[in-house]
């Protein structure tokens, strides 16, 4: 079965998993480290993506790839990497029903550094919704 090519059912489905992570490592954080489930969880994902890469036929050698593709790709998972250890620790100590929301005001970061650095020009209507979900996000994080 092709894989569908429609970025909106992905993303859709990235919101859905992204809402169950924030539940299951709530409460996978109960009685340790937010630092060693981070790496705990960083191991499964490393195991499920390769066995996904190798069985789906995908793998290619890392090697041909160009030295900016590389460059990107490890400044990405640097990113990454501090993104789930903050995302972890304010887990630890926070409600997810909040935690979770505020994390989502990269929403508004990813629109400005696109606009800085890709050269994407979201509409009047898109800033519009950026700014609403910004919005919301500061009125979360004032109410703590």
């Amino acid at each position: 079965m092709p894989l569908s090519t429609d970025w909106f059912t992905w993303a859709l489905l990235s919101a859905f998993f992204a809402a169950l992570t924030a539940i299951f490592a709530k409460l996978g954080l109960a009685g340790v480290d937010s630092d060693l489930a981070t790496l705990i969880r960083t191991f499964v994902i490393f195991v499920v993506l390769m066995g996904f890469v190798y069985f789906a036929g995908k793998w290619r050698n890392p090697a041909e790839l160009s030295a900016k593709t590389w460059v990107f790709l490890v400044l990405s998972g640097l990113a990454t990497g501090a993104s789930w250890v903050c995302y972890f620790r304010a887990l630890k100590v926070g409600e997810a029903s909040k935690v979770a929301p505020i994390d989502k005001l990269s929403l508004l970061l990813v629109a400005v550094f696109a606009f800085l650095f890709l050269g994407e020009r979201p509409s009047g209507w898109d800033w519009f919704g950026i700014l609403l979900v910004g919005t919301g996000v500061m009125l979360l994080g004032l109410k703590r």
